[in-house]
């Protein structure tokens, strides 16, 4: 006989659907508010549905300049991912080896995730103004004249983001080579593949899904970044520095359209992940049943 399930099923499917709405719950009111009419207001009920806010915040006469802020978000955004996929994948190879002061690197790298946010941001700060001064005091006089800061978007913030993401992209490439079958390499060489073909061929095949999937953290840890933001991002603001500047002044539903635009911008760069991930796995399988096919 089949035996229902036991009322401890139901309790606890309750709770987690209440523990879903707590989680989800303030992100689906803001999307569903940032969709008020013109006359609409912070709260609800809705009066009316339109763009609206959504039309303001692109025209760039609203409470942000959205457009230079969000380039400049993407922008840093995308260098980070690629910066984080091209040294994990590098940083994954080189460990595969014994080298000296190999725990001491692996150590001083993953430490920036354990140092508060502020204080790595502060640090790099420092460490700018530093050199701006002494360029100040050092440089030739044509130099020091016109010369302001080295801080700015893509040199103290990205390595302020740098600090985030790429030992994520390093521990999760680590755990990809730890499980690497080697005799796959020992194959190639023995057909004569040279250590690039090798790479190329055996080696970025197996863990590209894995690389799509750093690059995804690389972004989306950037395009998210606030703490580590903002004492050594310079004088132009990011996206959500902008958004938590906004959050305590703004009274229009202009600021949940800027949430509802960031929060889909990173939906978007996920599923085109996973999109990408189960695109190469369909396609890896394809070919093993090929190959698998032309043995028999």
């Amino acid at each position: 006989m089949r035996e229902g399930r036991p009322a401890s099923f139901y309790w606890l499917a309750a709770f987690f659907g209440l523990f879903v709405l707590f989680l989800y719950g303030p992100m689906i009111a803001i999307f569903v508010l940032s969709f008020q009419g013109p006359t609409g207001g912070m709260t609800f009920p809705m009066n009316g549905v339109s763009l609206h806010w959504f039309g303001k915040l692109w025209s760039g006469g609203g409470i942000v300049d959205i457009k230079s802020a969000f380039w400049r978000s993407l922008q840093l955004g995308l260098m980070v991912m690629l910066i984080t996929m091209v040294f994990s994948v590098l940083a994954g190879l080189a460990f595969r080896k014994r080298f000296k002061g190999q725990n001491l690197l692996f150590y001083v790298t993953i430490a920036s995730l354990i140092v508060p946010s502020i204080v790595t941001s502060l640090g790099i700060a420092l460490q700018f103004r530093l050199f701006d001064e002494a360029v100040k005091a050092y440089a030739p006089g044509f130099i020091a004249e016109s010369y302001t800061t080295a801080m700015g978007i893509f040199t103290s913030g990205l390595g302020a983001h740098l600090t985030w993401a790429l030992p994520f992209g390093l521990l999760i490439m680590f755990a990809i080579f730890n499980r690497f079958d080697g005799r796959l390499e020992e194959a190639a060489r023995d057909l004569g593949a040279t250590p690039w073909q090798t790479f190329r061929h055996v080696i970025l095949p197996v863990i590209l899904p894995s690389l799509i999937g750093v690059g995804l953290f690389g972004f989306t840890l950037s395009w998210d970044e606030i703490a580590r933001s903002s004492q050594a991002i310079g004088e132009k603001n990011t996206l959500p520095l902008e958004l938590q500047a906004l959050t305590s002044t703004v009274t229009t539903p202009e600021i949940y359209a800027l949430g509802t635009v960031t929060t889909g911008v990173s939906f978007l760069v996920i599923g085109l992940a996973l999109a990408a991930i189960l695109s190469l796995r369909a396609r890896q399988a394809r070919r093993g049943s090929d190959a698998g096919k032309g043995m028999v």
